[in-house]
């Protein structure tokens, strides 16, 4: 048979709904995987035909079981592989000679396992892809399909859960297992579930396009401990998030890069991996939960909540207790709780209890029977200053948990909007929860679960309305930024000199000082003159990357003699200090006072691509290590959110009679250094700190950066150079 060289379909039929399952493998011995998994496909009422495949077994569960695959009466459009590893290659070669078009293999002992296993599964990978097969796995815990024209329960777990409109793909088949489980007993129902294993094939990337194709599907859970590829995430990501939501869990952290830092860019985008990881995900819109028990709190909402909905929350309670607890809940969830108009008020008091706060939180007191809850819960529901709402319920005296239930449905369906419920008490209370949940109201054991969840929707919904604003481009000279950067390369360096950093950076339209590159003390003079006191004077070599370690910065120089005795002072300096460096010159540059100390940096990951940073700058900015972070190319409504995520924001906004920073200027610098990193591949890590944010309407000035070229442009002898935590001050 020719092979056919390609990767799997977006769709990826062959994993979901195949017509035939083949599970090589397939055991009667009790306990074992194989016989788990082949008891689950027959025992969900698989909807095609499953075929066990052992030769030693004349039949497994009543079925006639076959020696080889070559011996199946047809070729099965799925295998499920749980033979021992060092037989996994020769299975899928067979099964991709004979047409075979999707594989799932549950076998372990390949790349987690290290040493032989690394080459194994490298193997495997390439057999896959010459047959043109869709490989899940290895070392994973299968797959499913609830739809009931497939039925598919291709895992071992012993637990199929509901149907319903949830996707789940997780990087951890123990977790999945336990997963599947804790579903069954929150009455979460899913679509699919996919575990990935190594990923050696198929991977989140793959599966987000499948699903966003699945008309079942409308909410997609992810638990990720890296990304296959983050750079492709993003882009599916983002297409994928247009038609349904997508939360996730992220756990673990991205490789280091090879090679040591040169800047604080990059020791920030390493250390602090978790954040850039918030940035991507903000990026696509991805929603992230904190916790697994966050994430399916969310998951309960979404999948059940009726479109629409905003920020504004009304809590109807019968105890103000735990309404006290939802109140606090709600501004740390994004939440607000405004007032009911007067005339709802009145309608409101017109029936509850003399003893009803009518406000919001609606508490009815403990006197609400299951018509105040009705007709208190339409009132809520009908007015259009209410959003969302939470409805906190403890049985007592002749209002049963099940008549409330009841109660809060009957209003629910004549005017739905998001709602969550919390029903407290000391009886048992699934057939309430049940009923709700059957209904379309999720529950939750703690009201402020239910508020975060209602929280993370309105979160939803608003950047659902957002419009995607479009990229900017600005007019620059590209073609000379990169004839300076190809002539750093051609010399060998790994980065650039502070004077030429400058002229790249000038031919983005970067705003710098006034500077000249003078030689001795006389030009020093006559620059001074023309740049403007006060002076800084600073040395220009291609070899030093840390100026003040040297003596090569004096500042705050007043007059043309101080400028010309500090050259003369800083040249004897840095002939002591550093003898070997390469002098280029010297830089005069205006000294500019006031304003913000910024960081603007660009780390080119490996994975990720060029990454955005922005920050509180200066000397403590791995101390404060008040970031965000971002993948280029940006847009303006990224620029502004990179911003104003920080803390230092409030800083930038001015407080105590302070002038507010030149925001719009910032936002620029950001937009301009998103291009720059796109259209500057040569560019492996640059920082711009500080970045002097000054007053609004004044700009913001570039006073110190640094360029870093990536390693496959610099030489090796010179790549030693400079590394390690790089201390920049304002020269």
């Amino acid at each position: 048979m020719t092979p056919v060289p390609h990767g799997p379909t977006s769709e990826l039929r062959e994993l979901f709904a195949p017509r035939s399952v083949a599970v090589l493998g397939a055991s009667r011995r009790p306990g074992s995987v194989g016989a788990s998994l082949f008891h689950n496909i027959i025992a969900a009422g698989f909807t095609g035909v499953v075929y066990p495949v052992n030769p030693s077994w004349p039949s497994v569960g009543g079925v006639r079981c076959y020696p080889r695959v070559s011996d199946l009466p047809e070729v099965p459009d799925l295998a499920v592989v749980i033979v021992p590893a060092p037989g996994v290659l020769d299975a899928v070669e067979e099964l991709g000679r004979l047409g075979t078009k999707g594989v799932v293999v549950i076998s372990s002992g390949f790349k987690e396992i290290g040493g032989e296993g690394i080459p194994r599964e490298q193997k495997l990978v390439a057999s896959a892809r010459k047959w043109g097969m869709s490989l899940v796995g290895p070392n994973c815990f299968g797959v499913f399909n609830t739809d009931p024209a497939v039925r598919l329960n291709a895992t071992f777990s012993d637990t199929l859960p509901t149907e319903g409109n949830i996707a789940f793909i997780s990087q951890s088949g123990a977790l999945g297992a336990g997963i599947l489980h804790y579903a069954q007993a929150q009455r979460i129902g899913f679509t699919r579930f996919v575990s990935v294993g190594n990923r050696a094939g198929v991977d989140e990337n793959d599966l987000l396009l499948s699903l966003a194709k699945d008309d079942r599907t409308r909410v997609v859970l992810l638990y990720l401990e890296s990304l296959a590829q983050s750079r492709r995430f993003l882009e599916v990501a983002r297409e994928v998030t247009e038609k349904k939501a997508v939360l996730c869990i992220k756990s673990g952290r991205t490789p280091q890069g090879a090679a040591a830092a040169l800047s604080h860019t990059g020791s920030l985008a390493r250390a602090q991996s978790d954040r850039l990881y918030d940035g991507l995900f903000l990026q696509s819109r991805v929603l992230r939960a904190g916790t697994l028990g966050e994430l399916f709190q969310m998951a309960k909402v979404f999948a059940a909540a009726p479109e629409g909905g905003g920020k504004r929350l009304a809590i109807l309670t019968n105890s103000g207790g735990p309404a006290i607890l939802a109140a606090d809940a709600a501004p740390r969830a994004g939440l607000e709780l405004p007032a009911l108009p007067p005339h709802r008020q009145e309608r409101l008091r017109s029936f509850l209890s003399p003893n009803a706060a009518v406000r919001n939180p609606v508490d009815m007191t403990a006197d609400a029977n299951e018509a105040a809850y009705t007709r208190a819960l339409r009132e809520v529901l009908g007015d259009p200053t209410v959003d969302q709402v939470l409805v906190i319920a403890t049985p007592t005296g002749s209002s049963t948990g099940l008549s409330i239930a009841k109660a809060f449905l009957k209003a629910w369906k004549s005017r739905p909007k998001p709602t969550a419920a919390c029903l407290f008490g000391l009886e048992d209370l699934s057939e309430e929860v049940a009923l709700l949940e059957a209904g379309g109201i999720p529950n939750f054991t703690f009201p402020e679960e239910g508020v975060r969840a209602l929280g993370r929707w309105a979160e939803w919904q608003s950047w659902k309305k957002r419009p995607r604003p479009p990229l900017v481009s600005f007019e620059v000279d590209a073609a000379k930024a990169r004839s300076l950067l190809e002539r750093a390369v051609r010399d060998g360096r790994r980065a650039l000199a502070d004077f030429e950093a400058r002229e790249v950076l000038q031919c983005y339209g970067f705003e710098v000082p006034p500077w000249e590159l003078v030689q001795d003390e006389e030009q020093a003079r006559q620059a001074s003159e023309r740049v403007g006191y006060p002076i800084a004077l600073k040395i220009a070599s291609r070899d030093i990357l840390h100026k003040t370690d040297v003596g090569g910065v004096a500042l705050d120089l007043r007059d043309a003699s101080a400028v010309a005795a500090a050259l003369t002072k800083m040249r004897a300096q840095v002939a002591r200090s550093a003898p070997q460096a390469r002098v280029d010159g010297f830089v005069v540059e205006r000294m500019i006072r006031g304003g913000k100390e910024l960081i603007l940096g660009v780390q080119r990951d490996p994975d990720f691509g060029p990454v955005l940073v922005f920050g509180m700058g200066g000397i403590y900015v791995e101390v404060l290590k008040d970031v965000s972070f971002r993948l280029a190319p940006i847009s303006p409504l990224s620029a502004e959110h990179m911003v104003e995520e920080t803390a230092g924001f409030r800083l930038l906004q001015g407080m105590r009679g302070e002038a507010r920073a030149d925001l719009p200027k910032i936002h620029d610098a950001l937009l301009r250094l998103s291009q720059f990193a796109v259209e500057q591949p040569l560019v492996g890590e640059l920082d711009i700190n500080p970045l002097l944010a000054l007053p609004e309407g004044k700009g913001a000035v570039v006073v110190d950066c640094r360029i870093g070229l990536t390693l496959a442009g610099a030489s090796q002898k010179d790549a030693g150079a400079g590394t390690g935590t790089a201390r920049h001050r304002r020269a």
